[in-house]
């Protein structure tokens, strides 16, 4: 297979790892079930369709390259250009271009089309192609699952050694280290920071970490100060369900009470744990019906 350098296209040559399949590349030479399809089963394989004339082309070119480069080694980048390969343009749908398909395990899984800014393209990348380390974490989640958290800490970590960046790898990470160390819990959500799909995770966790942190002798004197404490104490214990009725029962007497801190308490622990989950279901509608 041909790199950037030497493509034979008239495209501007490249000083980025990028492989070109030229016009005149014969069968032997590139199979795109072996090239493409099959070398995708040991690394995401990004698929460029463009072509020489097509200038949004052009402008999306050095901004994959680049990406590729900063990416060396999590996924490969293949341009092909749909005027001398029309066949395999037809084959996978392309429309208009560029059009930027994403093949793993042999599957086309994700595709954008038109020339994206670099900080979108980049969002897709991190979205759309899997994390080398994918394994690790599932292990770490099922370990997690059955209370060996120490397992799962070692694997996470080891991860996050190698893979700063993994979103999925701190949200669990994170998950794991609240109640038992809150303070670093409330440093580590701050690398969740720009991750869309992690920002109910972060919220819950920053308000659940500021109560555990959160001294009694630094609690305002009030009549609910013992209740709200004696709350806390039982979402520092994970007794959720106890934790909730205390904090509702907070509510109905002096809802604004640190800083209405007991609502925001009640919204965390229900996204923490799922609105599906029984005890969340079981407290939503007590928690409605304490404003009234």
């Amino acid at each position: 297979m041909a790199v950037a350098e030497g493509n034979g296209s008239g495209w501007p040559h490249s000083r980025y790892p990028v492989i070109f399949i030229p016009a005149d590349m014969t069968t032997e030479q590139f199979d795109f079930q072996r090239d493409v399809l099959e070398k995708s089963h040991e690394k995401p394989v990004v698929a460029d369709f463009w072509a020489e004339w097509c200038a949004p082309c052009r402008m999306l070119a050095p901004v994959l390259e680049s990406l590729a480069e900063k990416y060396a080694g999590s996924w490969e980048l293949v341009k092909i250009n749909t005027e001398e390969h029309a066949d395999l343009a037809s084959r996978y749908g392309v429309r208009g271009i560029p059009n930027v398909k994403l093949f793993v395990d042999g599957e086309l899984v994700d595709e954008f089309s038109g020339a994206l800014p670099e900080y979108q393209i980049e969002q897709w990348l991190k979205k759309a192609v899997p994390s080398p380390y994918t394994r690790e974490i599932t292990m770490a989640e099922e370990f997690a699952r059955n209370g060996k958290n120490g397992m799962a800490i070692s694997l996470l970590e080891g991860v996050l050694q190698k893979e700063p960046g993994n979103a999925r790898a701190i949200a669990l990470l994170l998950r794991i280290r609240l109640f038992s160390a809150p303070a670093e819990a409330l440093q580590l959500v701050r690398r969740l920071e720009g991750e869309p799909e992690y920002a109910a995770l972060a919220e819950s966790v920053e308000v659940i970490a500021r109560l555990l942190c959160l001294s009694k002798d630094r609690l305002p004197e009030d009549p609910v100060r013992e209740r709200y404490a004696d709350a806390i104490g039982q979402l520092a214990a994970e007794h959720f369900d106890e934790a909730l009725s205390g904090f509702i029962d907070v509510i109905r007497e002096n809802r604004s009470y640190d800083d209405d801190h007991s609502r925001k308490a009640c919204i965390a622990v229900f996204r923490y744990l799922g609105e599906e989950h029984e005890i969340t279901r079981k407290h939503r509608k007590a928690f409605d019906r304490a404003f009234y």
